[in-house]
């Protein structure tokens, strides 16, 4: 990408909801590598409930990252326009 484009497309979005973005990002990045070293690599074998809180958390994370996302591109979250 060329920096003249980069310019002319980068958003100014206020530190608190970068850093809140990036944060957000790093830790669904951090369970869902938790999550595919059990399930897909077999790092080792959830016992019990243990399986269900690595999913949960992982989808925690992920919701927490969308919402982080929405934000910084200024896009209201579902259920804050009058016309839903």
């Amino acid at each position: 990408m060329s920096a003249a484009f980069a310019t002319l497309f980068a958003m100014k979005v206020s530190a608190e909801r970068r850093t809140a973005y990036l944060g957000a990002y790093e830790d669904w990045q951090r369970k869902l590598a938790e999550l595919h070293a059990v399930f897909l690599e077999g790092t080792r074998t959830p016992v019990g409930d243990q399986f269900k809180g690595l999913l949960n958390r992982e989808a925690r994370a992920f919701e927490k990252f969308q919402q982080a996302r929405l934000e910084l591109l200024g896009i209201p979250q579902p259920g804050d326009s009058p016309f839903d």
